[in-house]
């Protein structure tokens, strides 16, 4: 029998029925098409060991005079910038408080009848057995974990202890404990767990909490009440030195019954957190983030519309500019050092005391050098937001006063623009000849027109629709972003991207967290990648890929929470959900772990048929033309699976479904010429796969032998 080419339709179509697509692929991840055949993505290593505190949504690249190369990272919880392999905290101050005495240790003596509240930590010392741990109200004792699952108003009985470790006895007396949980008393001290204080000017309390425990960054553990809240004390370290994937993992200092309450005149410096790490809606109980008010507060407590955590940022020449998404401005100053804090932009000597305070973006206009400041307050009133509202600076005399001078004055060019169509500006994209800003509704083109005007705006399009901050991306002269149902391009005019896979994404879309979905352009092989949450997740874990270049689409699964293109580094940094940095395409494995581990990927068809479909058919060879070209593993190899159905119903693409009548695996390897298969049905799919580390591939066009087989 003679050789038939299978000739596949570039991009994944996940539209239209099976035998309807024929031709076409029906599934992938983890590959993407090049001059229209599919091959491997490439892989990713960890930019940095270090980890950062927080869900970054904000990363931005630049270059100091010096030719350093710096990263700022923006997360709910921090701020950083990346130099090299060490991450240095700008994070900036909050406020200041001064306090009294502050420092509550817990009882050193724990009673069969005592209260303990459940956020305690405590070890118990009379064993030496015992180990320390608890904020759930758990205590270890050698072994064994016992749980207590009451309140912290109730009281803790029936203690277990074991002396050897693994026999339990009931504990009815009264057991030694020490604890490294403390109480910090601040009036109205308007903190939240997980936020973070730096003590400072602590006198020691005696026994083990000495003053230099005392006076380092903690992370607040819990909220008591609105002027009461928790710490833990540990031996004196950074908070970077104790971060791990995201968290912290301290070595603990517990108090001993030396231990006094105190600590003299103290000031508590509260770190800026930029909100939230999961979007919150609604009102009353339930709504908002978990200890945003005291214990038995009212109901009426609203979250409606709290906003994700993040941050938008843009370098300001070699300092850098950033914002609190709904928040305040700052500036960082490069020649200061990275030991110093980015501080309020009002702050810097010589601002005019015009300067936002409140906005949604921030942005350093490349074309006129502005600082451009978004959905923020007027100069007529400092403090409150217009969510509609862009301001710019002056730069008439110097570039330096598009930091300091805000007041709109004839001799200079500060000013502001106000947008008609929408409720608030989402975001704010600059492209090479303008500044494209979208409003929740609407489209509009921001251009630098010089005096006595100095910037215009033009509204595009309405009726548009737009996910969240981080969906859209510029490319040259267009912008590309996800709505709500669809996906859309600026380039001159609004047009919808039509889809091939859209129903597939929205579908199956977490639509409360849709401010999570980040854009991203991958410019060496011309494509958009948009980072979005399924239904059944709470963060992003799925990707879906437009390539402009093939005007095709695929998609997959990964987690990141922001992307940045190459351009000052020569590969994509993506940002995981496991808190760590990482550069893109860089070899073909997954750099998550360690070891590394191999990326699986995997592409299948649709149904093919010979005729109308009305006949069976029968392959016997296949002659697989799949290269493994550039992989790093001596012996590369894939899984060729030909799968054939007499019928199109059932789950499809599922290999447990009952209309899959026989399924064929055959390994491919670098030198296979041919595979013998002898396999039957009304119509057959092809899927390939790989799952070995250091190799990568792409398919060509493969021959099969086939021949029809009669209609029973």
């Amino acid at each position: 029998m003679a050789l038939s080419k299978l000739k596949f339709r570039s991009g994944v179509n996940k539209e239209t029925t099976s035998y309807s697509n024929e031709g076409g692929w029906f599934d992938g991840d983890k590959v993407r098409f090049r001059a229209g055949f599919p091959e491997k993505i490439g892989g990713w290593v960890k930019r940095s060991n270090e980890a950062f505190i927080g869900t970054c949504r904000s990363l931005h690249s630049w270059v100091a005079l010096d030719g350093t190369k710096l990263l700022g990272i923006g997360t709910n919880r921090k701020f950083y910038i990346n130099n090299g392999e060490t991450f240095y905290d700008i994070t900036p101050i909050d406020r200041t408080d001064t306090l009294t005495n502050p420092f509550t240790a817990r009882s050193t003596t724990l009673h069969n009848t005592q209260v303990l509240p459940t956020d305690t930590v405590i070890r118990l010392t009379n064993n030496s057995a015992a180990t320390a741990f608890a904020p759930s109200g758990k205590i270890k004792i050698g072994s064994e974990v016992i749980t207590y699952t009451g309140t912290s108003a109730d009281t803790l009985t029936g203690c277990s202890r074991g002396q050897d470790g693994t026999t339990a006895a009931t504990h009815a007396g009264n057991a030694s404990v020490s604890s490294c949980t403390f109480k910090v008393t601040d009036a109205d001290h308007l903190a939240s767990p997980g936020d973070f204080v730096i003590f400072s000017n602590a006198t020691s309390l005696g026994g083990n909490i000495v003053a230099n425990v005392l006076n380092q960054e903690y992370e607040i553990t819990a909220v008591i009440d609105g002027s009461n809240y928790q710490v833990e004390a540990r031996t004196v370290s950074t908070i970077q030195s104790i971060t791990v994937s995201g968290g912290l993992n301290p070595t603990n200092v517990y108090s001993t019954s030396s231990d006094t309450n105190g600590g003299g005149t103290v000031t508590a410096t509260y770190l800026l957190t930029s909100g939230l790490d999961t979007s919150v809606f609604g009102t009353g109980w339930g709504a908002g983030s978990w200890s945003r008010g005291t214990w038995d507060s009212s109901a009426s407590i609203s979250a409606a519309g709290q906003a994700l955590g993040s941050w938008t940022q843009d370098n300001f020449g070699q300092s850098l500019l950033i914002n609190a998404h709904n928040g305040n401005i700052y500036y960082w100053d490069y020649t200061s050092g990275f030991t110093s804090r980015a501080v309020p932009l009002s702050s810097l000597a010589g601002t005019d005391g015009f300067a936002p305070t409140v906005a949604k973006q921030v942005m350093v206009s490349d074309q006129a050098a502005h600082t451009i400041v978004f959905g923020c307050d007027p100069e007529t009133s400092i403090g409150t937001q217009d969510p509609m509202l862009i301001r710019f600076s002056s730069v008439v005399n110097s570039r330096a006063e598009s930091l300091i001078v805000w007041k709109t004055e004839e001799t200079n060019s500060a000013g502001d623009l106000v947008l008609g169509s929408g409720s608030e500006i989402v975001t704010a994209v600059e492209t090479k000849q303008q500044i494209i800003v979208l409003t929740d509704t609407s489209i509009y083109s921001l251009q630098f027109l010089g005096p006595p005007l100095t910037y215009g705006v033009n509204m595009v399009s309405s009726n548009i629709t737009v996910a969240g901050s981080f969906s859209t991306v510029s490319i040259e002269d267009s912008v590309f972003w996800m709505g709500l149902s669809e996906f859309y391009v600026y380039d001159g005019g609004v047009k919808v991207i039509p889809c091939s896979v859209k129903d597939y994404v929205f579908n199956d879309f977490n639509d409360a967290q849709r401010e999570k979905v980040c854009a991203g352009s991958n410019t060496a092989f011309t494509e958009v990648w948009w980072f979005y949450p399924s239904s059944t997740s709470p963060d992003n874990d799925r990707y879906v890929v437009y390539n402009y270049g093939q005007n095709i689409w695929y998609f997959g699964n990964l987690s990141r929470t922001f992307w940045q293109d190459r351009g000052i580094d020569s590969n994509p940094t993506a940002a995981g959900g496991d808190n760590y940095l990482y550069t893109h395409e860089f070899g073909f494995d997954d750099g998550s772990t360690n070891p590394v581990s191999p990326i699986i990927s995997h592409i299948e068809s649709s149904q093919m048929t010979i005729g109308e479909g009305d006949k069976f058919v029968f392959i016997s060879k296949i002659i697989p033309d799949l290269t493994f070209r550039n992989s790093s593993e001596a012996t590369p190899t894939a899984v060729m699976t030909v799968q054939a159905r007499n019928f199109p119903g059932g789950p499809y693409l599922q290999s447990n479904s009952k209309n899959v009548t026989k399924e064929v695996s055959t390994t491919v390897e670098e030198f296979t010429d041919q595979l013998y298969v002898r396999i039957r049905g009304r119509s057959f799919a092809f899927k390939i796969q790989s799952s070995n580390l250091g190799e990568t591939w792409r398919l060509g066009t493969p021959r099969v032998e086939i021949r029809p087989d009669g209609r029973r």
